[in-house]
């Protein structure tokens, strides 16, 4: 079951990213998955260090952490972005 809201509560998270991105024409829904659950762990790995608060990935289902990964998801999407584009939106 944890699974379950792991790969609903990342789609969401990504798909919240490509909206801030304005990304979200060019991604379906797995896209936006995989980017939500991609951009948590980042924000495990960078953000969650400095600022002390878990991600969702770490099976904590709170405003911060949901906060946390969805800042995970957009530096994922401009990275990408930069790497595409040569430019952030």
């Amino acid at each position: 079951m944890n699974f379950i809201l792991w790969i609903l509560v990342g789609g969401l998270i990504g798909w919240v990213a490509s909206i801030v991105m304005r990304t979200d024409a060019q991604q379906g829904i797995f896209l936006n998955v995989i980017v939500g659950v991609v951009g948590a762990l980042i924000a495990g790995w960078i953000i969650s260090p400095l600022v002390g608060i878990p991600t969702i990935n770490q099976d904590v289902f709170s405003l911060s952490a949901l906060l946390v990964s969805l800042l995970g998801a957009i530096v994922l999407l401009g990275v990408v972005n930069l790497v595409r584009r040569g430019r952030i939106r």
